[in-house]
């Protein structure tokens, strides 16, 4: 008897606690949380500072460093050309200390920044981390000019995320740089 009560109350709080998970979690048409965030190039970016004034892309990672973190920088760079092309402010992003970032930047010699979060706030804003999970969730944020967020892709292809980056944008309308 006692068992079956046990039973019942972890599987009780195991249901609240995946709904309330859920019930934060962000989606199209939300404001997108504000940060505020040291790049691997030293600078702080702040998403209000471009508010009103072009889109910003923040594509989560899970740790510098490794091998599908890496595919994915490394795409966001040989499609940087293509992706530039757009009014857009992109980032990758990790929950890694400033200083591994910028080694990992440099080691890869991206040509966009980083941003850092180790005291995971604003990774835990955005719902790529929580308290089950140690690391971001490889995740991707598209947010539009007045902050709203225009998309999320929550299956990323680590290999083909810069293609998949530039034709989104495209999806999305994003404009083009004059």
């Amino acid at each position: 008897m006692l068992l079956k009560r046990m039973t019942t109350l972890l599987l009780v709080a195991v249901i609240v606690g995946v709904s309330t998970l859920n019930a934060g979690e962000l989606k199209v048409g939300d404001p997108a949380p504000n940060f505020e965030l040291t790049g691997s190039d030293g600078k702080t970016y702040r998403l209000s500072d471009f508010q009103g004034k072009q889109a910003v892309v923040i594509a989560w990672f899970p740790k510098a460093f490794t091998g599908g973190c890496t595919k994915e920088c490394k795409s966001f760079r040989d499609q940087g050309e293509a992706i530039r092309q757009f009014d857009v402010a992109y980032f990758t992003a990790s929950v890694d200390p400033v200083e591994k970032n910028k080694k990992f930047a440099e080691s890869l010699e991206l040509d966009y920044p980083i941003l850092s979060d180790p005291g995971k706030s604003t990774a835990t804003a955005y719902g790529v981390v929580n308290e089950t999970r140690m690391f971001p969730y490889r995740w991707t944020f598209y947010i539009g000019e007045n902050g709203k967020i225009l998309h999320i892709d929550r299956e990323v292809n680590a290999g083909n995320h810069g293609k998949d980056l530039v034709n989104q944008l495209n999806k999305l309308g994003v404009d083009k740089k004059g």
